[in-house]
C-alpha cells in the first residue's frame, strides 16, 4: 500500500504497474490526462471510507436479520448470510485501509514500513477471500435453487442443514486458504490465471443452471402445484433474485478481472496502461457491489425486509434513550 493510492487489493504492484499505481493519488475528483492522452479519474478517499462504512453496516443489518428471524432459517438464507459476509470482507478491508491513509496523510499516523507490508497482505487476504467465497456462494445458491425447481419433493431430504453447515464451512475454509496462497505467490502470473479461471468457471456453472432452470421450469412448476400452490413462485423468485446478484457481480467485478487480463495479455501496451490508470474506480465499483447486494435482498424478500424494518426501528429508539440518558 502506496501513500495515498489503493492498490494494495492482490499487490497490483506487479512490475507493469508499479509506476502507475504509485502516483495515482486519491485527492481530487476531477479527470486528469497524461502524456499519453489517458484520462485519469481521481476519487477522493473520503469517498472510499463514506461507501465502505455505509455497505459494512447494511450488510451486518442483513446479518443479524436473518439470525434474528427463524423463518429465515434455511438453507438459501444462509448462503445469503454467507454472501454478506463476504461482502463485509470488503467493506471492512476498504475502511480500514482508508482510516490508515487517511491518518497518515495529515500527518496524525506514522505507520513503519514493515507494518505497511503487514497490513496490505491482510487486505489482500481479506479482499482475496472476499471474491472466492463471494463467486462460490453464488454457485452454491443458484445450484440450492436448483434443486429446489427440480427435486422439489426432496429438497428437505437433499440440502440438509448439516449439509448446508458443511458446504459453507468447506467454502470457507477453500476461500482462506487459496487467498493466503495467492497472496504469497503473488508475484507469479498462474495466481492471475486462477483466479480469471475460477472467474469464468463460475460464470459458466451460472449460466448452464439458469439456462436449465428458465427453459424447464414451468413444466416442473405444473407437476409441483399440485403438492404445494406457493412453491413454484418462490422458487423461481428465489432463482430471480440470484440472477439479479450475479449480474451486479459481473458489472461491479468485471472490470477488475478484466485488468487482470489485460495485465497477463498486453502489460506494456498504451491503451492497456490507460486502462490500469483507472484502478480506483475499479475498486469504488466492487465497493458499490458491497453496498448493492444487501439493497436486493431487502427488496426482493419481504420477511427479509420486514425484519430489517423491525431492526433499525430498534436502533433508532435505542440511540433516542442513550440520548435521554446523557443528556
Amino acid at each position: 500500500m502506496t501513500n495515498g493510492s489503493h492498490n494494495s487489493i492482490l499487490h497490483t504492484d506487479f512490475s507493469s504497474l508499479s509506476d502507475y499505481m504509485e502516483d495515482n493519488e486519491t485527492n481530487s475528483s476531477l479527470g486528469e490526462r497524461n502524456s499519453l492522452g489517458c484520462v485519469q479519474i481521481r476519487i477522493p478517499q473520503e469517498l472510499f471510507l463514506a461507501l465502505g462504512l455505509t455497505s459494512l453496516v447494511e450488510n451486518i443489518l442483513v446479518v443479524l436479520a436473518i439470525i434474528k428471524n427463524r423463518n429465515l432459517h434455511s438453507p438459501m438464507y444462509y448462503f445469503i448470510c454467507c454472501l454478506a459476509v463476504s461482502d463485509m470482507l470488503v467493506s471492512v478491508s476498504n475502511v480500514v485501509e482508508t482510516m490508515f491513509m487517511l491518518l497518515n496523510d495529515h500527518g496524525l499516523l506514522e505507520v513503519h514500513p514493515g507494518m505497511l507490508r503487514h497490513l496490505d497482505n491482510i487486505i489482500d487476504v481479506m479482499i482475496c477471500s472476499s471474491v472466492v467465497s463471494s463467486l462460490s456462494f453464488l454457485c452454491t445458491i443458484a445450484a440450492d435453487r436448483y434443486i429446489t425447481i427440480f427435486y422439489a419433493l426432496r429438497y428437505h431430504s437433499i440440502m440438509t442443514t448439516q449439509r448446508a453447515t458443511a458446504i459453507i464451512v468447506v467454502v470457507w475454509l477453500a476461500s482462506i486458504t487459496s487467498s493466503i496462497l495467492f497472496i504469497v505467490y503473488h508475484t507469479d502470473n498462474a495466481v492471475i490465471v486462477c483466479l480469471v479461471t475460477f472467474f469464468c468457471t463460475t460464470l459458466v456453472f451460472n449460466a448452464v443452471l439458469y439456462l436449465h432452470m428458465f427453459l424447464l421450469a414451468h413444466v416442473h412448476s405444473r407437476r409441483i402445484m399440485a403438492f404445494n400452490k406457493r412453491r413454484p413462485s418462490t422458487s423461481m423468485k428465489g432463482a430471480v433474485t440470484l440472477t439479479i446478484l450475479l449480474g451486479v457481480f459481473i458489472i461491479c467485478w468485471g472490470p477488475f478481472f478484466l485488468h487482470l487480463i489485460l495485465i497477463l495479455t498486453c502489460p506494456t501496451n498504451p491503451f492497456c496502461n490507460c486502462f490500469f490508470r483507472n484502478f480506483n474506480l475499479f475498486l469504488i465499483l466492487i465497493i458499490c457491489n458491497s453496498l448493492i447486494d444487501p439493497l436486493i435482498y431487502a427488496y426482493r424478500s419481504q420477511e427479509l425486509r420486514k425484519t430489517l424494518q423491525e431492526l433499525i426501528l430498534c436502533s433508532c429508539f435505542s440511540c433516542q434513550r442513550i440520548v435521554k440518558i446523557l443528556y
